[in-house]
């Protein structure tokens, strides 16, 4: 049996919306894929209930109940659809903080979760509550003591047959000046051993390739737009391609993504944010799932945010939701073969 845990999120976006509606609709299928599954959704049942009538899905619990649990979290405060209230901040936190501690050391109860999926976070309803908090990533490296992780989004691409996607991010939530001191030689080092170790223990890959992006338009052209790529990024590949890493580049980022270059490509590590995620999110078309690599334990997430002006209209896509329901099962399925 496969326990997989849920977190719902911002209370007052569609977290909770869709993951009644991607369990719904798992349910409905009857896959025998999800036959050894055990949902556990981490949030207030009341709100769950009032959401999944919201949304014209008042038969969740009858269709889902079976593989589902309801792990209760009292909200901090009402929650209006779309109305943010800084009461529910730690609200949100005591939702991450239950599914880390099962997978972790397991729950009260005695079930040790396999993965756990999470539903989009508002961040200034935790910051406004008091809490400094940057992003799920580094909240869930810190909350665990991983000294390092590594954000990756992956999807399949409509448009090139599905073909899998996946994007590393050598920095994560910074500001754009901030980030050509951030690309240390250490840094590099350490983003490659993870991407090349989670490669291979959580998705099967046995010799993965990794094509690692410059930082500069051209990739610097040669040290005349830059030198980061010659005395940063170059040195770190040579050194993952002397640890036996199959890392190369640094390719200018704007020819990269293209499918005869990534054709036989398992992953792209980007330097920053936007440089990996926009191409990504455009090629996957709202499929994409967020995966935090280095952890101690299985982490998917959705590639969006609260969307809070579709919460409780029945109107927002739970594809994304899917894709990381799927991700997380795959990868804890290898990783407990492993």
């Amino acid at each position: 049996m496969l326990n997989i845990a849920i977190t719902t999120g911002e209370p007052a976006g569609i977290g909770p919306d869709i993951t009644v509606a991607a369990l719904l609709h798992l349910a409905r299928q009857a896959s025998p894929r999800y036959a050894d599954v055990q949902w556990h959704v981490i949030g207030d049942a009341a709100l769950l209930q009032a959401r999944a009538d919201a949304i014209g899905q008042g038969d969740f619990w009858r269709v889902a109940s079976t593989a589902l649990t309801i792990v209760e979290r009292p909200l901090g405060a009402p929650v209006r659809a779309g109305v943010l209230d800084a009461a529910n901040g730690p609200y949100v936190l005591d939702l991450l903080d239950a599914a880390i501690d099962g997978c972790q050391v397991g729950t009260a109860d005695g079930v040790r979760y396999d993965a756990m999926v999470t539903a989009p976070v508002q961040k200034s309803t935790i910051n406004d509550a008091g809490v400094p908090f940057t992003g799920h990533t580094e909240y869930l490296a810190e909350r665990s003591r991983t000294p390092r992780v590594v954000m990756m989004l992956a999807g399949p691409q409509p448009a090139h047959d599905n073909a899998m996607l996946r994007v590393a991010l050598a920095t994560t939530h910074l500001p754009l000046r901030e980030v050509p001191d951030a690309i240390t030689p250490a840094v590099l080092d350490e983003t490659l051993d993870i991407v090349q170790r989670d490669l291979r223990t959580r998705f099967g890959l046995t010799a993965p390739r990794i094509l690692v992006t410059g930082l500069n338009p051209h990739a610097g052209e040669s040290g005349h737009l830059g030198r980061e790529e010659l005395e940063v990024i170059e040195p770190a590949i040579a050194r993952a391609r002397a640890r036996g890493i199959d890392a190369r580049g640094p390719y200018p980022a704007d020819t990269l993504f293209q499918p005869r270059l990534l054709a036989d490509a398992d992953c792209v590590l980007a330097m920053y944010h936007d440089q990996g995620l926009a191409p990504l999110k455009y090629g996957t078309f709202g499929h994409g799932v967020n995966i935090t690599l280095g952890l101690p334990f299985v982490r998917t997430s959705v590639d969006h945010g609260t969307a809070l002006d579709l919460a409780g209209t029945g109107r927002a896509e739970f594809g994304s939701m899917i894709e990381a329901i799927d991700t997380a099962i795959a990868m804890a399925r290898h990783t407990v073969r492993s």
